[in-house]
């Protein structure tokens, strides 16, 4: 049993959602931020937290999970995601809709969104698909998802070719104040490719996503935002060109978010040298060029979410032939740590910018609670000792995906205490 109130005495607090960083306590009572300040006085019942040294931080929030329930729970179910965010310091998590079935009906949304309040870590909130069976052909009853529970829509893992129902959808998304999602990748330019199109495949000999197939599709969405007025969410960009079209989009006006994932942020295709299966991702690791402008468009905020588009797999899965392992990488339990390491302790990146990427702008982007430890607000908390060494080992993992290619990796700083609704659900 959590304790009623919790005293979070004299960590770090940063909060940019109150423009805070300096040492103070944090008292949480029935479920919520009742008071910041210096020396407060607490209940005797109270739960004392030790924080010194320790960073107080909004829970993180990933809008781009994959859970793989219902249909691929021996990859990933709603209640080891769940489990694995918490771990992360994720308090929140928005889960995918490329499941079998997919959550396409106002049935399948229910269901994510009670098996996530069962599980009882992290917040789960589903996000329903843009079209009935994520065939890119019929629009789904956008109102009725929303009611449900739907937070945004998205046919992530498919693209949506249908320009025509893209602005249906970002026209129909704008009476719900949703954001739509996409998987910014025309099929016809990359169609049978496995990996980046470039010096690395050539050598492999495997066949190669080109950039163009990512870039005429960003430059499809964002056109078409700007025509409906809608809000178009972009994810896991990847390519040089498809930052600066966002940069400029954003100047013009054009209702869009995009994301950077840990991955892109810090790989590039030679990751896949030797036929590497867990660095198989989609859209792939690219070049240099392309992963320095997706670290550029994270710190000038162009990128202004992270995201870790956690995508588990099974073993077996993962070891087959490179041409046949399914794409996708774990990253719930390492990116928090990652990004710890390799921007705040290289002060690429101060830590209230950081707090911000991955938590308060992803709160905002998909419109949900969070992102604050404002008083009255619902008590999400992550704890953050920075201090902490510690390698990437993924039997380890509370996900049941092993698939990263950060194993091995030292690191330094993760989350040593996270609570969701007041409650404790990882220390």
């Amino acid at each position: 049993m959590s304790p009623r109130r919790i005293l979070f005495r004299g960590g770090r607090v940063v909060d940019p959602s109150q423009g805070l960083d300096r040492v103070l306590d944090l008292l949480v009572d029935d479920g919520k931020v009742a008071r910041l300040g210096e020396g407060l006085d607490y209940p005797d019942d109270a739960r004392v937290e030790e924080c010194g040294g320790r960073i107080v931080i909004p829970g993180l929030v990933d809008v781009h999970v994959h859970l793989r329930e219902p249909g691929g729970e021996h990859k990933e179910t709603i209640a080891t995601g769940a489990r694995a965010a918490v771990a992360g310091g994720f308090t929140s998590i928005c889960a995918m809709p490329n499941t079998d079935p997919p959550i396409d009906s106002p049935a399948t949304v229910a269901f994510v969104a009670s098996a996530g309040r069962q599980a009882g870590f992290s917040r789960v909130y589903p996000v329903g698909a843009i079209s009935l069976g994520r065939r890119g052909e019929q629009l789904t009853e956008i109102g009725e998802l929303v009611e449900a529970g739907a937070v945004a829509i998205t046919d992530d893992g498919s693209p949506v070719m249908d320009s025509g129902l893209m602005r249906m959808a970002l026209a129909y998304s704008r009476a719900f104040d949703i954001p739509v999602a996409d998987h910014p990748e025309d099929m016809g330019l990359s169609r049978g490719g496995v990996m980046n199109e470039g010096l690395v495949s050539a050598r492999l000999g495997l066949q190669g996503k080109p950039n163009s197939a990512e870039d005429v599709h960003i430059a499809r969405d964002l056109l078409v935002a700007e025509l409906t007025g809608g809000h178009i969410h972009l994810q896991h960009v990847s390519t040089r060109l498809g930052v600066d079209l966002i940069r400029r989009a954003k100047a013009r006006g054009v209702r869009v978010t995009a994301e950077a994932t840990p991955h892109h942020l810090l790989l590039t295709d030679a990751a896949v040298d030797g036929y590497r299966t867990d660095a198989k991702v989609n859209p792939p690791l690219r070049a240099e060029e392309d992963r320095a402008a997706v670290e550029q468009g994270f710190l000038d905020g162009t990128l202004d979410t992270l995201a870790t588009d956690h995508a588990p797999h099974h073993y077996d899965e993962k070891e087959q032939a490179f041409d046949d392992a399914p794409f996708g990488i774990v990253g719930l339990e390492t990116a928090l740590g990652l990004m710890l390491t390799h921007f705040l302790e290289t002060k690429k990146l101060d830590l209230r910018t950081l707090v911000e990427r991955m938590s308060g702008q992803p709160a905002r982007a998909f419109g949900l609670p969070g992102g604050t430890l404002k008083p009255g607000v619902p008590a999400d908390v992550t704890v953050v000792d920075p201090r902490i060494e510690w390698v990437v080992d993924p039997d380890t993992f509370y996900s049941r995906g092993r698939n990263t290619p950060f194993a091995g990796a030292k690191l330094r700083g993760r989350a040593v205490l996270t609570v969701v609704g007041g409650r404790i659900v990882h220390e």
